[in-house]
């Protein structure tokens, strides 16, 4: 185990996070064409950052951090790592990332068209998926975790979990779309917010009973626990986030333009949704190692002795 690759892998997830939040700014800001040329600005690497250049142009200077961050981690576990699959999990976080920054210059070149801006948005929450799978693999905590078994007549964990993190993503999707659909000035679709809304009461539910039941059964054990109830909390934040975004939101239309208000809810909604995502990774991915299913489970009662 490299403690500096965990490290590194860390602080690209969290630069992935911040990359996030840097393109939800771009949405909020209506600056998705603050310039029309890719990959330069207005024909230069470095323009003067006024107005909505700011948001987009910063935007395109956090992903190239990103991806040059990205490049030194897939070469320093490469370098580190000895397991075969993380290694090619870190060459599919180069592939990612490259595809991410071309889904994005595809985005300015084709006018923001909403099937290729929501892709956009999905990709850059796989990336972030992948990232995060990476620092959970290199952890201390990952190696060194031992298996434990489930009751043969309980609903497996591991299944809740993939439940709740495929639900989640789904969830994310509509949001992308629902995000890109209209301008600040434009009502969003009744149809996508009925879909987002009910999405959020199935999420609520998945997760909700995910967590819950690891709580109960498991309540000792920190390294199913932490995540799970940070999941919830999350969920609950990510829960009035999203009331408070869809108000500011109906009223934006009668705006002069992007206000604060509506700007730093929206912002803070998607990014508590990567968080929400995130811990949901991270608990699904521990579910399986410490959950691996009573056939294949290591006992760690002790042996009765004989006498």
């Amino acid at each position: 185990m490299s403690r500096g690759l965990n490290r590194f892998a860390i602080l690209v997830a969290c630069a992935t996070f911040f990359l996030i939040i840097a393109g939800a700014l771009v949405t909020s800001n209506d600056a998705g064409l603050a310039t029309s040329d890719w990959p330069l600005s207005n024909g230069q690497v470095f323009p003067k950052m006024v107005g909505n250049l700011f948001w987009e142009h910063g935007h395109r200077m956090v992903a190239t951090t990103v991806g040059l961050l990205t490049i030194v981690l897939m070469v320093y576990t490469l370098l580190k790592e000895k397991r075969g699959w993380v290694r090619k999990l870190s060459v599919v976080a180069l592939g990612g990332v490259i595809a991410q920054g071309l889904l994005g210059g595809l985005t300015v070149k084709l006018m923001l068209p909403l099937a290729v801006s929501a892709a956009h948005a999905t990709l850059a929450q796989l990336f972030f998926c992948t990232t995060v799978s990476l620092a959970v693999f290199t952890s201390k905590s990952w190696i060194e975790a031992v298996p434990i078994g489930e009751d043969k007549d309980n609903i497996p964990i591991r299944y809740l979990c993939s439940a709740a993190l495929i639900t989640i993503f789904l969830q994310l999707i509509l949001g992308a779309t629902l995000r890109h659909s209209a301008t600040w000035d434009k009502q969003l679709p009744t149809e996508l917010i009925l879909a987002h809304i009910g999405g959020a009461f199935v999420v609520t539910v998945i997760l909700g009973a995910a967590a819950i039941t690891v709580l109960r059964r498991h309540k000792g054990n920190p390294f199913l626990t932490r995540p799970a109830t940070l999941a919830l909390s999350l969920l609950v934040i990510q829960l009035c986030l999203g009331l408070a975004a869809y108000l500011v939101r109906t009223r934006s239309p009668r705006d002069p333009q992007p206000l604060n208000p509506m700007i730093s809810v929206t912002v803070a909604h998607v990014a508590c949704g990567a968080l929400v995502f995130a811990t949901t990774i991270v608990l699904t991915l521990r579910a399986y190692k410490a959950l691996p299913g009573v056939e294949t489970a290591v006992d760690l009662a002790p042996t009765p002795q004989t006498s």
